[in-house]
């Protein structure tokens, strides 16, 4: 059997974070992406290495295509041919009314939610793809269930965002496909994560979970069981697919 080697964007907090360990755990060695936070990332690189996993951490902003490629040339160096990318990097801002939003809110925005997902892709299709020598792989985006919701009053921005996703999803599905490549998406809502502080709510799961089908939010282990399936050879004959985790709603 191949060696699995992840790598998982925004792999030092939240849904990230628990996707790596859950991959480690699954036998995956894992790159944890990060922007700023290199402590949480090196302690989530020390729960795994001390498990007996392998894990490095590399820095970089998925919105700047110098240090995309640069932390994909290092994973080449420090780890090997990649075999999964778990697109999860994003960022929320402040909750906002249209009224609001500025056009450079939704450049940083879109440059990491968008781009960066791209650039990220890209670089893991030309590892990954069987015309280039590789073979094939797993790619799984991190959408959200506000792509299909619009996320009204709050972050029509961040929605939209994701809702490019869903579209980069399903296109980069059919494109890679004879190249041995499967790309999904998983499209998380209301999860307990660090995020909801980033948008100015920390505690906006406990004010709407009443509201959901399910009645309680999520937890960001539940989504990285989601990944990791789309990733495991269990999910060989999926592509282009979605796996909503929001509870019903």
């Amino acid at each position: 059997m191949r060696n699995r080697i992840t790598l998982i964007t925004g792999g030092d907090r939240g849904i990230g974070r628990a996707t790596a360990l859950a991959l480690a755990e699954k036998g995956h060695q894992v790159c944890i992406g990060f922007r700023q936070r290199e402590e949480s990332a090196m302690e989530v690189v020390e729960k795994i290495r001390h498990a007996g996993g392998t894990a490095i951490a590399v820095q970089a902003d998925i919105a700047e295509e110098e240090q995309v490629v640069a932390m994909f040339r290092q994973i080449d160096r420090e780890l090997g041919p990649l075999t999964g990318l778990v697109n999860n990097a994003a960022i929320l801002m402040p909750q906002s009314t249209i009224e609001a939003i500025s056009v450079q809110r939704l450049a940083t925005m879109f440059a990491t939610n968008i781009s960066g997902s791209f650039l990220c892709a890209r670089e893991a299709v030309k590892r990954m793809a069987v015309r280039h020598g590789g073979e094939g792989g797993s790619i799984v985006n991190v959408s959200s269930a506000a792509s299909r919701l619009g996320a009204p009053h709050e972050y029509v921005d961040y929605a939209a965002s994701k809702g490019a996703i869903d579209t980069f999803t399903t296109g980069l599905a059919v494109e890679v496909a004879g190249e041995g490549i499967r790309v999904n998406a998983v499209r998380p809502g209301f999860i307990y994560t660090e995020m909801h502080a980033d948008g100015g709510e920390p505690l906006r799961v406990e004010r709407v979970k009443a509201s959901l089908p399910m009645k309680r939010g999520g937890q960001p282990e539940e989504v990285a069981q989601a990944i990791l399936w789309l990733l495991s050879d269990e999910a060989s004959y999926v592509t282009g697919s979605f796996l909503d985790l929001a509870g019903g709603k």
